[in-house]
């Protein structure tokens, strides 16, 4: 296993490298963090499943992403990390963005969780920008 300063920008380089080589389901070290930017990603239609798995040693959970179906094409063309932990990026409710007429979407850490821009806005709380994705 390799350590990572930014265990979020492994899991996104890790679905952009995925995608470009139209790979179909990755595994990754288990995190609170990730499965939930995972299953924003589900909910959203970037990817089609993630699942959580007991690791084959026994010692841990594994994080399983199914990226898309066999027959078709990847769904994510761009993904890309906004916020790094030398240089953490926030925002107000006002100031949330949005992308290409809303085709993509920003994956933001609240105080009530992670959630996609839209969402934050209709709770009317920012946060930290995680990603951006399309």
């Amino acid at each position: 296993m390799n350590a990572s300063t930014d265990p979020i920008a492994d899991m996104l380089t890790r679905i952009r490298n995925a995608s470009a080589v139209r790979k179909h389901n990755i595994n990754l070290p288990y995190s609170k963090v990730k499965f939930a930017i995972a299953k924003i990603l589900s909910d959203n239609g970037f990817i089609t499943k993630a699942k959580v798995k007991d690791a084959e040693d026994g010692l841990g959970k594994i994080l399983v992403l199914d990226l898309f179906p066999t027959n078709s094409n990847p769904h994510i063309t761009e993904i890309q990390r906004i916020s790094k932990p030398g240089r953490r990026s926030y925002t107000s409710v006002a100031n949330i963005p949005t992308n290409r007429r809303g085709r993509g979407i920003y994956i933001i850490s609240t105080s009530k969780g992670m959630m996609t821009g839209s969402e934050a806005k209709k709770a009317g709380i920012g946060g930290e920008l995680i990603c951006k994705v399309l």
